[in-house]
């Protein structure tokens, strides 16, 4: 049986269970092997990225070299 087979197997049983402890346990099994973890993030959060992407579309970024570099030299003029 193929991956794809298996997987339209599982989705068709896990569809005729109605027992929402066992579909809880079911879950949680898959939530520990999922490789993605889906963030939600509030529109305040969504607007902030849009607006660093577009900074650094427009070159508006430090590279961190050269932002070690401007520390390095500002802690040691104190």
């Amino acid at each position: 049986m193929t991956t794809v087979e298996l997987k339209k197997v599982l989705i068709h049983r896990i569809a005729e269970i109605n027992d929402v402890s066992f579909l809880k346990a079911i879950k949680t099994i898959l939530d520990s092997k999922t490789d993605t973890e889906v963030i939600s993030l509030t529109p305040d959060q969504r607007f902030e990225i849009m607006e660093s992407k577009k900074e650094v579309e427009q070159g508006m970024f430090i590279e961190q070299e050269m932002m070690d570099k401007e520390v390095f030299a500002w802690l040691n003029g104190k």
